[in-house]
């Protein structure tokens, strides 16, 4: 698969909320930079993030543009989140069920077919705004 339909392999799987499908595309020592936050690195920590964001949000990515180099080892996609905020995250303001439309963007490192870094940014003062903090 190339580095284009793995990153969009990947986001169709985040959409139809199959977590296991993504972490089967990712490398075993996975590196994933969340925004504000530390680098959390292997697969069982992805997991653990995924499934922490399930509980707090809800989020479907719309109007998906995947680009890639044409050695096929780095990818870049950009986006827009557009979710509810389910249950309040620790830091963050009370949640209640406010939506929010947040554009985004994520840079990816390929080896060996599998996507061995993830780093993703938006900005956490607009999503503050949109949900009330």
């Amino acid at each position: 698969m190339d580095a284009k339909a793995l990153i969009t392999a990947y986001y169709d799987a985040f959409n139809a909320g199959k977590t296991e499908r993504m972490l089967d595309m990712l490398h075993p020592h996975v590196e994933h930079h969340v925004n504000e936050g530390q680098v959390r690195k292997g697969r069982d920590q992805f997991a653990a993030f995924t499934e922490h964001m399930t509980v707090s949000y809800r989020e479907t990515l719309t109007d998906i543009v995947v680009m890639a180099t044409e050695a096929g080892d780095r990818a870049a996609a950009e986006f827009v989140v557009n979710g509810t905020y389910l249950k309040t995250d620790a830091g963050l303001p009370e949640a209640n069920g406010q939506a929010y439309r947040l554009p985004a963007g994520a840079f990816f490192t390929i080896e060996d077919g599998l996507i061995s870094r993830v780093t993703t940014y938006y900005n956490l003062a607009d999503w503050t705004r949109q949900v009330g903090g």
